[in-house]
């Protein structure tokens, strides 16, 4: 047995592939979900937060007593939050009472500092998150303060090339299409690229909230699906590199998270439910000879305070 001390940080990735069954009509292709929360943190953006930690450090942009500064609506908190103890870095958060309290919650256990940005009635709406990112950018001009401003940060892409890479493996190369919500655009385009190097023709499916239907040029506006939809044009969105914008519902997102609780033992957020909404669209369409991959991308735990699982079963 081999004796030798592990991190925390050596259980990111490696997640199982899942097919799903019961929400998949007859006649459709199969859909393949990437069992993200069971990521350290109970989510995908555990990848991206050690890609862009270890990158900053390698850089001398992040000094070994820095203090890591960061918006969010709680998810790539919670992972930065985890990096940042394993690897003894402070953090400080910005983040808004429209995300949910367990996030908040988690992240201050994991030692990050949060100062929370009052929300219009528990909405995500674009000067939301445009008045979070001022936040974090005023503080992060103190003294021994780092930003690493997720919008904006190139290293984040190379944190889900291994989440292309598993993917590829699980399914034994058999991946016609790939699904995936968008908040900064880093997961859809590094999976995306991983992807294509092995298959150049791979669909790739962005996911939208349809209330706020900005990347397929609607009007920003106020939704309730956490962690995607931030209401402008991501800086990093990359049009060209993908096929077709689908915009989802929060309501019908709610509803698919439920169903994929109570009829596929997946317990996700609504982000995934959002997912699969769009993925049975794709799957529909490419008829049952093909594969269409998507991602459970955290977990149910972090919303049990919120409406998802108060609606009765």
């Amino acid at each position: 047995m081999n004796s030798t001390p592990r991190s925390i940080l050596d259980a990111i990735g490696n997640t199982p592939i899942v097919e799903l069954s019961r929400v998949v009509p007859p006649g459709s292709a199969r859909i393949l979900a990437k069992i993200e929360w069971l990521n350290p943190t109970g989510s995908m953006k555990d990848r991206m937060a050690l890609s862009i930690i270890e990158a900053a450090a390698a850089s001398g942009r992040l000094a070994p007593d820095g203090i890591v500064v960061e918006y969010t609506a709680g998810t790539t908190g919670i992972s930065l939050a985890l990096v940042c103890a394993a690897l003894r870095y402070r953090l400080e958060i910005v983040t808004s009472d429209a995300f949910s309290e367990e996030k908040r919650r988690m992240m201050r256990a994991l030692g990050a500092t949060v100062t929370e940005v009052q929300s219009d009635n528990l909405r995500i709406t674009e000067s939301l998150i445009k008045e979070m990112i001022e936040t974090s950018r005023v503080i992060s001009e103190r003294p021994g303060h780092w930003w690493s401003d997720q919008l904006n940060n190139h290293d984040a892409l190379a944190g889900y090339h291994s989440l292309g890479e598993e993917i590829w493996t699980q399914t034994d190369g058999r991946v016609d299409a790939f699904v995936q919500a968008v908040s900064t655009a880093h997961s859809i385009h590094g999976t995306a690229e991983a992807l294509r190097q092995h298959r150049p023709d791979l669909h790739v499916t962005a996911v939208e909230p349809a209330e706020s239907a900005v990347l397929s040029g609607g009007p920003t506006g106020a939704h309730k699906i956490e962690g995607i939809g931030i209401g402008f044009i991501p800086p990093l969105w990359k049009p060209d590199e993908v096929d077709e914008i689908i915009p989802v519902t929060t309501s019908d997102a709610k509803e698919m998270t439920r169903r994929l609780a109570r009829e596929e033992g997946l317990f996700a957020g609504t982000s995934s439910g959002a997912n699969v909404v769009a993925a049975l669209q794709v799957a529909m369409r490419l008829g049952p000879d093909a594969t269409v991959v998507t991602v459970m991308i955290d977990s149910g735990l972090r919303y049990m305070s919120t409406d998802l699982y108060a609606a009765p079963a």
